[in-house]
C-alpha cells in the first residue's frame, strides 16, 4: 500500500511538472540563457558616413525594428530583416561604448511583426549594406522614415582594440554617443535633434 501511494504521489507530482513545462520554447530558451549567462559579447564601433560606399556594397537589405524596452541595461529589440524576425537582448555597454552583451534569437517573421506593434513609438527603418573593406565587413545603415538623413557604419571586432583598415568615407566616431544607439534612436529620432 505505502508503494502504491508513492507511484500515486510520484505521478502527481510529474503531471504537475509536466504542467509547468509546457511554456514557450522562446522564452525557456531566454531563462536558459540568461541563468547560464551563455551570451556572447558584441564589440562594434559606429561611425557616421561622410562618403560614396555604395559602389562597394556586396549586399543590401532592408530592416525594421522596434524597441520593447529601450533601457541602456536591457534593451530588448524587435527586428524584421528582409524574410526573418528577430528579438534581441542586449546588455549596458561598457565605459567606451564598444561592448556588451547580446543574445538573439530567430523568431517567426509572423511574430516579429506581431511584437512590432507592441514596441516604443517610432520603428527604426533602414537598409543595411554589406561593404567589405580591409579583412572585415562594415555594415552601412542607411536610415529612413524619421530617422531619414542618417548614414551611419558598424564595424564588429574581436577585441576593443583591435586595429582596422578605416576607408575613406568613414567619418567621426560615434562609439560611446548614446543618442546614436538605435535604441534612442526610437525614442528621440534623428529629426527631432
Amino acid at each position: 500500500m505505502f508503494s502504491s501511494f508513492r507511484t500515486l504521489k510520484y505521478t502527481k507530482i510529474r503531471i504537475k511538472t509536466e504542467k509547468k513545462k509546457n511554456h514557450d520554447p522562446f522564452f525557456l530558451n531566454l531563462k536558459a540563457y540568461l541563468y547560464f549567462n551563455i551570451m556572447s559579447i558584441e564589440i562594434e564601433r559606429k561611425f557616421l558616413v561622410c562618403g560614396e560606399f555604395m559602389d562597394q556594397a556586396i549586399e543590401a537589405t532592408d530592416i525594421i525594428q522596434g524597441y520593447l524596452s529601450s533601457l541602456p541595461g536591457r534593451t530588448v529589440r524587435v527586428r524584421v530583416r528582409g524574410e526573418k524576425g528577430y528579438i534581441t537582448v542586449k546588455g549596458l555597454a561598457d565605459e567606451s561604448g564598444v561592448a556588451r552583451y547580446e543574445w538573439e534569437k530567430e523568431i517567426p517573421v509572423e511574430d516579429a511583426l506581431e511584437l512590432l506593434k507592441l514596441c516604443e513609438p517610432w520603428p527604426v527603418e533602414k537598409t543595411r549594406y554589406l561593404v567589405p573593406h580591409g579583412g572585415h565587413i562594415i555594415e552601412v545603415d542607411v536610415f529612413h522614415g524619421a530617422n531619414s538623413g542618417l548614414v551611419m557604419a558598424e564595424i564588429e571586432l574581436g577585441s576593443a582594440d583591435e586595429a582596422f583598415e578605416k576607408p575613406p568615407w568613414l567619418g567621426d566616431e560615434v562609439s560611446g554617443d548614446p543618442r546614436y544607439y538605435n535604441s534612442a534612436l526610437s525614442v528621440k529620432p534623428y529629426s527631432r535633434w
